[in-house]
């Protein structure tokens, strides 16, 4: 089989069965999607939406979070990974935001990257989920499902390689739902350490089956 036609079984196959997907992460706004993305680095969505309602009760947009200190979202907080960087983040993140946007979540990966702790897979997540753009996020799971399911070559070796590659083959249309399918099929089939390969709807073509072929 070739790459083409990987792109052509797999994303035909997500389009019948997933159809239009979307984040996990529970917001109402797109400060509140910015704050929950950036806490889910390295943290499950489980994990952040246990936190979230909590902490966008107390502050709901920009203008109050950019009036608490980080010590004090830090106690809204403490149950994510990297809690104290987190809480820093979102302090200076909605205080930038006040200051520079006018409490207004940007819309341009220019213009988002720099917020502080906003990378070019957050940036990419607000553009794609609230904004309705043909942005692809590469986080791990995004770029373990396109390597072990053939979907780039090895020379994609970092996230960005990565997300050029997959948007040269996915068609525009299709480009925001495509992160969240393969994210999803990463995060609940093809898992990093014990993937469930007899799940797996694509495991008949799957690279490990070929010569000298492994998961990484």
């Amino acid at each position: 089989m070739t790459r083409k036609e990987r792109y052509q079984y797999i994303l035909d196959y997500f389009r019948a069965k997933e159809g239009h997907a979307t984040t996990e992460l529970q917001f109402s706004s797109a400060f509140q999607l910015l704050c929950a993305t950036l806490l889910s680095a390295q943290c499950t969505d489980k994990r952040i939406n246990e936190v979230t309602p909590e902490l966008f009760r107390r502050y709901p947009t920009a203008e109050a979070m950019a009036a608490a200190e980080p010590d004090e979202v830090l106690e809204y907080v403490r149950s994510v990974s990297y809690p104290n960087a987190k809480s820093r983040y979102l302090v200076e993140m909605a205080r930038m935001l006040v200051d520079k946007f006018e409490g207004k979540v940007p819309d341009t990966t220019e213009e988002l990257v720099k917020l502080p702790g906003v990378g070019r897979k957050t940036a990419n997540v607000i553009q794609a989920v609230w904004y309705g753009k043909a942005t692809l996020a590469v986080d791990t799971h995004v770029y373990r499902v396109s390597h072990r399911l053939g979907l780039v070559p090895m020379e994609a070796n970092t996230p960005y390689k990565v997300e050029q590659y997959l948007l040269k083959n996915i068609p525009e249309h299709d480009v925001a739902d495509a992160h969240h399918w393969i994210l999803l099929h990463g995060r609940y089939i093809c898992k990093s350490a014990r993937p469930m390969c007899e799940k797996c709807p694509f495991d008949s073509f799957c690279p490990k089956l070929l010569e000298n072929s492994k998961l990484d």
